[in-house]
């Protein structure tokens, strides 16, 4: 997988954890723990996302 096509498909898993961590913290039946972790994923992504984008500029 290019480096292009890896961040590509990071980007749509952010979007989609976007899209997730929207609905849960509108639904009242999601609990503050899976709120987090749907936090805590969508920052490890775009950290990665970063990462790859730095790499391509030096």
């Amino acid at each position: 997988m290019t480096m292009q096509a890896h961040l590509e498909s990071l980007e749509k898993k952010h979007g989609a954890l976007e899209e997730k961590l929207h609905t849960a913290l509108t639904s009242p039946s999601i609990n503050d723990q899976h709120i987090a972790e749907l936090k805590r994923l969508k920052l490890r992504i775009k950290d990665e996302m970063e990462r790859l984008r730095a790499s391509t500029r030096h």
